[in-house]
Order: C-alpha cells, then structure tokens, then sequence
C-alpha cells in the first residue's frame, strides 16, 4: 500500500480537521506535501477530533497494578476513575502507565525498582503523575523497566537496569526519568522481559539490554549498555517477547530472533538464532506482539496468528500444545489490533469488540470467572474498545473505551499532495 505515513494513511483532499496546527494555536490552508504532514504526525502536531476515552482494567493486582486503589483482583473489567481522557496506556509486570490527552504521563503499581518514575520506591496503587511535563507521546514497559518516548522525538528509560534495559550506557537503577542519547527522531519502542526495541522516523531499528539469548539481534548474545542498530533495514512495528523479538518491516514480510526453545520465533524448528530470521515468505502482515514464549501476527488480511507455547490455551488455536510455525486464530478476517500477555493473547475486531484467551486464574480474561480457554473469548459486550495494553510479562490487562469526540476550536481545510491510496484516520 502506497501512501502510508506514522498514524495512518493520507488521501489526496484531507477530511476538514480542527484544532490548531501547533502549539502557537495557529491554522493553516492550502496545499501540503506528504513530506510535510509526516513530520507534523511524527511530531504529534497534526491536529485531530478528541475522543475521550475511559480506561479499564482487570486481572492480577498485588500491587495496586488496577489503578483501583486497592490490591483486589478483578475478574471483569472495571472503569479506573471517572476521566475519560487517557490515551495510550502500557502495562508492565505488576505496574502500569499511561498517557492523558494533554501529554501528561501517569503510573501505578509496583515501584520496588523505581519503574514508575516518580523519584521514590514507593508502591502507588492509584494513578499518579510523573513529573509535571506535557509533551509525552508514549510509554513501554517490561519487568521493571520503562521506556517512553516524548513528542519531541527524545528517548527516556527508568526503572530497573541492571542488564543495561535502560539504554544510559550503564548498569544503574534510575527512579525518575533519564534521557538515552540526545536524538530527537525516535518514533516507536517496545519492550521485552529484559531487553529494549525502538523504531526511528527513517525506519531504522534499535535494541538493547539482556542479549543472552540473542535477543537484541546484533549477531551477539551480550549485554547492550546502550542502543545499536540492528541491519540497515526498514521496519515498521516491533515487539518484545519475554527473550525473544518479533518485528515486521516495511515491505510486509515477518523476522524473529532470540529464544525458540518453545517455537516462538515460528521458523519451523526450536534453534535459538541472534539475528532476525523471515518467517515464511509472505508480505502480508501488518502488526505483532509477544507474549512469555508466545507470539502473535496480524495480517493486512485482517486475520490473526500465533505460535510458540501454548500449554495455557495462548495460541487461541483451540488447544494446548506449543506450534514452532503460525497456526490461524479461527477463520476470521475482522481482528484489527492485538497484545500478548504473560499466558494470553488479546485482540480487538473491527467492530469494536474485544477477545481474550489463555490463563485465567488471576481473572485475566475478564469473565467473571477463574476458568481459563483455548479459543477467543468475548469480553462482555461493548463495542467500543479501542486502544489494548498487554505485558509479555504481566497478567492485568488495560484497555480504553472510546466515547464521544470532543471538538476544538479552529477549522481549517488542507489539501496534501502526491498521495498514495487509503484513508487517513482521526
């Protein structure tokens, strides 16, 4: 597909927007170039409706994970607060973050290790801001590290650092957030159970942290103090397993690396490789996640794939035993976004919907109950599901439910130029 650029694709005639096109509250018209609107996105300055959303969550909560203000679990989910203004959230093991709509970044949960920023140790099991910045776009999470990127383009970790996760060039646990580099053109990240994956805006792909199992995919299986390329190619998404990665670039095709001792990089065989693999020859996908030892694939097609582990029913293929190549979730061709959790997998449809399968016995799945299921799952009845957060290492999940746009004060019009196919989405 032609014309695709970080937030989605752009048409020739842009659909009327509104809200300013910068932080100085001005406007604009007339003709921009593809070029031109990327850089805006990239930057999270092309301006867009506001749909509120409220943020859910359910499953594990020893440490206050929920956002709930207790430890209790839940085993269905339920609304943290009363704001419908949160973003993109991020779960890590035991501990959560999430963005507001105003570039504020927010965390709770467990904090033994500094994970959550906030310049203590302390458990929080309430949301609580992290510092007083605006300008955060984005947040990843793993064992008890943090990773986030700010609208700016900068890269920050805190937390646990002990092989190098943090990407600051050495071994020191961090409770408030640190720069990594002094580069201002990060776009993406995600984290594995020690290691670290960043996308830049040219498409180049980055890892550091824990490489003992040739996660990091440089060739090595060292330790990674700081970020280092991995090939010269151009990538699109990527995420971290729990000692493996998952990456797909830009012309469509999948690559794995790192631990495949239960045939999650889905090469076939159960051989541990340092350096990203194709997995098949097909063009077609379009998103992954990790789980534990689980992986999962979502193609352009709209159907979803797993493979790896699956003795707690986290393939969604119907049963219990570990596939070293993809196997189909089902026969359908409406999944749109999907997580991975420590044993689960998650996915949204297009109609809004969202589907859990996997362990159960922290209520995970959202049922009311403590049963696990080898098959997708709905959870309850909504239609309005939008943004999924899931850990390969944790076992809450959070979730935003989108409702009603929220309109801002200036119109304007533009139209962009030497467009490609496709729509592009607000």
């Amino acid at each position: 597909m032609s014309g695709k650029w970080p937030g989605g694709f752009i048409k020739k005639t842009a659909p009327t927007v509104v809200g300013p096109v910068d932080g100085s509250g001005g406007s604009a018209s007339g003709v921009w170039t593809l070029d031109q609107v990327a850089d805006y996105e990239q930057r999270g300055l092309w301006p867009k409706p506001i749909f509120g959303r409220g943020l859910y969550a359910w499953g594990q909560n020893a440490t206050g994970q929920l956002g709930l203000g207790d430890t209790i679990v839940r085993s269905s989910p339920v609304q943290v607060g009363a704001l419908t203004t949160w973003e993109k959230p991020a779960t890590g093991n035991q501990y959560t973050l999430c963005t507001k709509t105003g570039g504020t970044l927010w965390a709770w949960g467990n904090n033994n290790t500094g994970q959550l920023g906030l310049s203590s140790n302390t458990n929080q099991s309430s949301p609580v801001q992290i510092g007083a910045l605006t300008n955060w776009s984005k947040a990843s999470a793993n064992e008890a590290s943090t990773i986030a990127i700010k609208t700016d383009g900068t890269l920050w970790g805190w937390g646990y650092n002990a092989q190098g996760q943090l990407g600051i060039g050495n071994t020191t646990n961090k409770s408030s957030p640190v720069q990594v580099g002094s580069e201002t053109n990060w776009l993406d990240l995600a984290t594995g159970g020690a290691h670290t994956l960043a996308i830049k805006t040219d498409g180049t792909l980055y890892a550091w942290g824990n490489g003992s199992n040739g996660a990091i995919g440089d060739g090595t299986t060292i330790t990674r103090l700081t970020p280092g390329q991995i090939g010269a190619n151009t990538w699109s998404k990527v995420a971290g397993g729990g000692y493996h990665s998952i990456a797909v670039r830009t012309d469509g095709t999948l690559w794995t690396w790192g631990y495949n001792g239960d045939g999650q990089l889905g090469n076939g065989n159960n051989t541990a490789y340092s350096s990203p693999i194709q997995v098949g020859g097909l063009t077609n996908w379009l998103d992954v996640a990790g789980g534990l030892d689980t992986s999962y694939g979502l193609k352009t097609d709209g159907t979803l794939w797993a493979w790896g582990q699956g003795n707690s029913g986290q393939l969604g293929d119907g049963t219990n035993v570990a596939k070293n190549s993809p196997v189909q979730i089902g026969a359908l061709t409406t999944w749109s976004k999907i997580g991975g959790g420590r044993y689960n997998g998650w996915a949204i449809k297009t109609d809004g919907t969202i589907w859990g399968w996997g362990s159960n016995d922290q209520g995970e799945l959202g049922q009311g109950n403590a049963s696990g299921n080898s098959s997708p799952v709905q959870v309850g009845s909504l239609t309005t599901w939008n943004v999924l957060a899931q850990s390969c290492l944790g076992r809450n999940t959070m979730v935003t439910n989108r409702v009603s746009p929220t309109a801002l004060p200036l119109t304007y019009q533009v139209t962009v130029a030497n467009t490609g196919s496709g729509n592009k989405y607000y």
